[in-house]
């Protein structure tokens, strides 16, 4: 009889810790009451988020205090906040360009300093004490960059310690002892979950310790954790959840904090459709690291696993922002059929607080193993050159596309590089070349079928010419002088 029974123990057991909980539920639905309104573009500064940080230190809720300066002098600050023996250390944009994180922070503390859920709140801070660095790196979020002003990848300072940021790190991490770690990045939006067209919206990484990637107490217990963190995440983004190489890299903070006895989760925020500012990202963030927090506080993780968390998919890039597949290519008289990999290209405005495309044709040829956010299948059609024209009174862009003229002459703007309508703008001596397509070149053509141009494909964005331009999904042309 005990052996019919233990069977439906496991499996009972296994669906309290995996079903979806009713805390994240609540946490999803409530999230735009906490979210931060200031926090919500993706390039955050350091002057962005200081009277956010002067807000908590006035609280007394919360303690903040200096542990550093950034090379060129920014301070870096630890809100910490909770009771409890078990600490907990989260830190974010190591990484200048990477602040998804950074803004679910403060809609975390935000959270945390409500009247609302009072009994989750309390289970958290009785038992945890958190202490939030949401930005390391502010020189690189200055020009929004990866490398600190030193011009190094702060992940890879941990053995030398050169850039006071990295020992801001290590000091804090060793003077916490800290017992889990949360290591907050973004990765590029062209990574999927492997075999899959599905982005690596959320990706993790219990960060091996040593060469061999032994799984020791401490690293099974980071497993747990994100096995928990996937289950969630699956609800609101199923089948987007990526595994980040566990390769061990013994320069890099992760690696090291997992082996100097702290569990290290990664968490790395990828892409979402149709989410260029991360903000639904940002939103399972916040749900999934306080759903974490609760679970630690809980023990409830201690039950999980730590073998299911090699069933979560690995990270694979195999991801372009816009797929071609199956398009007539004529070339030298012959014709071709080319799949091609479009990538959108952000370029910084000065000030680093905007941007626009510049696109490029990643790849071509036979892309059949490979995806897009957006794949359009060009059976049947021809890829038809461009054309140039001269801008004659007030002509419909709409119509002049359907004449395939993608080049409009026209007095130029001064000091832009981009334009908002769906034609490049170029000078009147402007000559456009031979049309070639090749990686790296700038995807602007038109496609037929029979002898009717049906689409534009104008700086990597496909254009239904049987709809209003308006009605679509269109970012910028380019100028050209």
């Amino acid at each position: 009889m005990l052996k019919k029974l233990l069977p439906l123990v496991l499996v009972l057991t296994t669906l309290s810790f995996y079903g979806q909980d009713a805390l994240t539920s609540q946490l999803y639905e409530t999230y735009g009451k906490y979210k931060e309104p200031s926090l919500d573009k993706r390039r955050v500064k350091h002057v962005d988020i200081q009277p956010l940080i002067q807000q908590f230190d006035a609280n007394p809720k919360f303690k903040v205090q200096k542990v550093g300066e950034s090379i060129e002098g920014r301070n870096l600050n630890l809100i910490s906040i909770g009771t409890g023996k078990i600490n907990v250390f989260l830190w974010s944009q190591m990484h200048g360009n990477e602040p998804t994180a950074t803004q679910a922070i403060f809609d975390i503390l935000h959270f945390l300093d409500s009247p609302d859920f009072k009994t989750e709140k309390q289970d958290i801070l009785s038992q945890l004490t958190l202490h939030f660095l949401p930005m390391l790196n502010p020189d690189g979020a200055e020009v929004f960059q990866r490398r600190n002003t030193l011009g190094i990848d702060i992940n890879r300072d941990a053995l030398r310690l050169q850039s006071p940021e990295g020992r801001a790190l290590k000091r804090i991490r060793d003077s916490l002892d800290a017992d889990f770690g949360f290591n907050l990045h973004d990765q590029s939006t062209y990574y999927n979950a492997e075999l899959t067209d599905k982005p690596a919206t959320i990706s993790y990484l219990a960060t091996a310790y040593n060469y061999e990637k032994d799984i020791n107490e401490i690293r099974a217990n980071a497993m747990k954790v994100i096995v928990y963190m996937n289950k969630i995440i699956q609800n609101y983004a199923p089948g987007q959840v990526g595994r980040y190489s566990d390769d061990f890299e013994p320069r890099a903070f992760g690696d090291n904090i997992a082996k100097w006895g702290t569990s290290l989760i990664l968490i790395e925020s990828g892409g979402y459709a149709n989410d260029v500012e991360k903000q639904e990202i940002r939103k399972l963030n916040y749900v999934s690291i306080l759903s974490a927090l609760h679970t630690i506080a809980k023990g409830t993780y201690k039950n999980i696993p730590a073998e299911d968390y090699e069933k979560i998919p690995h990270n694979d890039r195999k991801l372009f922002d816009l797929k071609i597949a199956n398009a007539t290519y004529s070339l030298l008289g012959n014709e071709y059929i080319l799949d091609l990999g479009i990538y959108r290209n952000e370029v910084d405005l000065t000030g680093h607080n905007d941007f626009y495309y510049r696109s490029s044709v990643g790849d071509q040829g036979d892309l059949s193993t490979f995806y897009g956010y957006e794949t359009f299948d060009a059976s049947g059609y021809t890829i038809v050159p461009p054309r140039v024209a001269t801008m004659e009174g007030t002509t419909n862009p709409l119509e002049l596309l359907k004449e395939g003229v993608a080049y409009i002459k026209t007095p130029l703007p001064e000091e832009k590089a981009w334009v908002d309508g769906p034609s490049h703008l170029v000078g009147e001596d402007f000559k456009l070349g031979t049309f070639h397509l090749q990686p790296g070149a700038n995807p602007t053509f038109f496609l037929k079928k029979g002898d009717k141009i049906t689409h534009a494909v104008i700086n990597g964005f496909l254009l239904d010419l049987s709809k209003p331009i308006e009605m679509q999904n269109f970012g910028n042309s380019l100028i050209y002088r």
